[in-house]
Parts: C-alpha cells; sequence; structure tokens
C-alpha cells in the first residue's frame, strides 16, 4: 500500500514539473512584470466621476498601469491606480477627499517616519521597509497616498508627476 502511494505521488510531481504547473525556485517566488495586465489609466482616470478634481498623472517610459478603480474609504469615494514599475516595482496612487486618518486606517497603520518635501508638497511618510511605506500629502482638500514596494526615487517620481497633473 505504501509503495503504490509512493510511486502515485511520484507520478503527480514528475507531472506537475513537466506540465509546468509546478516549479523549484530555491530563491523565493519570481515575478514575470511582462506578463503582468495592462490597463490604459489616463482615459480610465478622466473616464470616473469625483467630487474632487482627478489627477491623471503622465508617468515616464517603461512605466505601466495594471489596475484603475474606486473604493469606498469612510463613506469617501477613493480613486486607484497601480502602476509597475522598471525596476519590478509597485506603486499605487490614490487620491481621495476622505481624511489622512481614514485613508490610513484602511491601508493599514504604520508609525510616522517623518516627511519628504516633493513636487512643491509635503509628503508625511508612515512606515519604514521592509513594510511597504505610506506617502500622504494633503492638495487643495484632496488627499494624495502612495504606497507600494517601489524604490525612493520611484516614489519621487509619481509624486512628481501626480503633482503636476
Amino acid at each position: 500500500m505504501v509503495a503504490a502511494v509512493g510511486v502515485m505521488l511520484l507520478v503527480v510531481l514528475v507531472l506537475g514539473f513537466l506540465s509546468s504547473g509546478a516549479s523549484f525556485t530555491p530563491g523565493g517566488p519570481v515575478s514575470e512584470p511582462s506578463t503582468a495586465r495592462v490597463v490604459d489609466a489616463p482615459a480610465q482616470l478622466r473616464a470616473l466621476t469625483a467630487p474632487f478634481p482627478v489627477r491623471v498623472p503622465a508617468t515616464p517610459a517603461g512605466w505601466r498601469s495594471n489596475s484603475v478603480g474606486t473604493d469606498d474609504v469612510a463613506g469617501r469615494k477613493a480613486i486607484r491606480a497601480g502602476y509597475l514599475t522598471p525596476s519590478a516595482g509597485y506603486l499605487q496612487l490614490q487620491q481621495s477627499d476622505a481624511t489622512e486618518e481614514a485613508l490610513l486606517a484602511a491601508i493599514g497603520e504604520r508609525p510616522a517616519q517623518g516627511a519628504q518635501d516633493v513636487g512643491g508638497a509635503r509628503w508625511v511618510v508612515y512606515g519604514a521597509r521592509p513594510v511597504e511605506p505610506v506617502w500622504i500629502a494633503d492638495v487643495k482638500g484632496v488627499r494624495l497616498v502612495l504606497t507600494g514596494s517601489a524604490t525612493d526615487d520611484e516614489f519621487r517620481t509619481l509624486a512628481t508627476a501626480v503633482l503636476a497633473a
């Protein structure tokens, strides 16, 4: 009985590896950015309505948007767009008229780490790596929120682009 189960397990494992249904990656999972879904963020952001002006950032060459949508944060509308960066990082931009506290609570509480002056605005930075940091700026009554695994330079690039929009 044990031998039959062992043979069956071996057959399943061999078939799994041959069909690419399984793989062995000792360094951890590997993401292939070129296979990620891509959306037309500028067109989708322009099509959304909100009680505040929606900014449409012009991202640099090599950046790709993979999601656009809306959320409810404490009874207020939040518009989000996700971007894949050339360094295989990810950034999410959220725009909302919800309070900073409500937005931070929706993302996950993190301790304040200081501030960054980027693009003509003061961004309050919450959390520190290895946790994904959160940058929040208040621009004319609209909170802009950046979070993700991208580099600090990529955070600054998106912060500058959204403020210029």
